[in-house]
């Protein structure tokens, strides 16, 4: 019963379930032989994503999901778009998560800091 649930909320709003995005970007990233890990599951419709691009011994990026309103997928990168040490980072998606208990958390690991996401990067 669950997935002509998830056929008719793709098909209302004319996105992917957050679940199914993600699960996807993880095959993408593994395809590439990037390490990749779902830190925290949230909502599997409608929960934003958080990514954290662990570039290893240079720091780590953060960048968090959002949407115009036009419904178009686009990243809003935090921390001032800075490479930052993994305790900051880290510590920055814990505040997001105790706001937002639908959050999912993806960390990629790529010392170039490739990320493979669609939309735009603000």
């Amino acid at each position: 019963m669950a997935a002509p649930c998830v056929t008719l909320i793709f098909m209302i709003e004319g996105r992917l379930p957050t679940e199914l995005w993600v699960k996807a970007h993880v095959k993408r990233c593994s395809a590439e032989g990037v390490p990749v890990y779902i830190l925290r599951r949230g909502d599997p419709h409608s929960g934003i994503v958080i990514l954290k691009l662990n570039q290893l011994d240079e720091g780590c990026r953060v960048m968090s999901q959002m949407r115009d309103l036009d419904g178009k997928l686009g990243w809003l990168e935090a921390l001032d778009g800075k490479l930052v040490p993994e305790a900051e980072a880290s510590a920055y998606i814990a505040r997001q998560a105790e706001r937002d208990p639908d959050l999912w958390v993806v960390e990629i690991e790529d010392r170039l800091g490739r990320h493979w996401v669609d939309g735009d990067i603000l």
